[in-house]
């Protein structure tokens, strides 16, 4: 499928991923409707947050410049030093920006 590049293409492109993504999340709410959560499905759902993580910055560790692999660290060290993960996101965003400025 090519979409022709205007704003009719773009709009078309925003609509069609919106309703994907939409379908996407529904979807897994409709079928989790469905699935007893005992404590053996809790500890997955628990897991699938951490592979998920290590599969978006796996790529960014390896392919990355490095003001990504600098942010990393500097997300890491934030991390392990507090415990929460909004502080330690921000250190990563700011390394990275502070990295890329200079």
């Amino acid at each position: 499928m090519t979409l022709p590049v205007s704003p009719a293409g773009a709009l078309t492109a925003i609509v069609i991923m919106a309703l994907v993504t939409y379908l996407t999340r529904a979807g897994g709410v409709l079928m989790m409707s469905w699935v007893p959560i005992g404590p053996k499905m809790e500890r997955f759902i628990n897991a699938m947050s951490g592979s998920v993580l290590v599969a978006v910055i796996t790529p960014m560790a390896v392919r990355g410049d490095s003001a990504a692999r600098l942010a990393l660290v500097a997300t890491l060290g934030v991390m392990l030093a507090t415990r929460k993960p909004l502080p330690s996101i921000g250190a990563g965003i700011v390394t990275a920006a502070l990295w890329r400025l200079t």
